[in-house]
């Protein structure tokens, strides 16, 4: 039972790990610890004493492998998204533009009956005014004339609104 004093990387070295789990088992088994006088930390061990078998790395790289594998995964879904996003976006852009052609059609019929209206009603007001009949015969003729040009307006608003 010789008890040495090591560092934790001749610790590592003797039981073949790592410095930094040197250290965490000297922690873990409650090892008394001193400082050295270059300041490095000295641990007092009877190395036939520890009972302590390194694991496998295999485990860790198991692990990093099935990470990386879920890793290029996830990036072909966020890739198979991405283009399904755009399909959508190319949609929404041709329904968005035939939204507004149908816009300018609709705003243009809308004028289209408008106008078709204030020519019925004026015909309508020349109709009442003919009908009436109390002024010369020279009204009569104007008002006939005024009526020719009216339906002819009505005649021509309406083919333009079945367009």
């Amino acid at each position: 039972m010789p008890v040495e004093t090591l560092t934790y990387s001749e610790l590592g070295a003797r039981l073949t790990i790592s410095t930094k789990a040197a250290r965490s088992l000297a922690k873990r088994l409650h090892l008394p610890r001193s400082l050295s006088e270059d300041g490095k930390a000295l641990v007092i061990v009877d190395p036939s004493e520890i009972r302590h078998t390194p694991r496998r790395p295999s485990g860790h790289e198991t692990g990093n492998v099935a990470l990386e594998t879920r890793i290029v995964l996830l990036q072909a879904e966020v890739a198979r998204l991405e283009a399904a996003a755009a399909g959508h976006r190319a949609d929404f852009e041709r329904e968005r533009e035939r939204a507004d052609r149908l816009m300018v059609e609709v705003l243009q019929a809308t004028a289209e009956t408008m106008a078709a209206r204030e020519v019925a009603a004026r015909l309508e007001g020349s109709l009442m005014a003919a009908g009436r009949g109390n002024g010369p015969t020279d009204n009569h003729e104007q008002a006939g004339r005024r009526l020719g040009h009216l339906a002819a307006e009505l005649v021509a608003a309406d083919r333009k609104a079945q367009r």
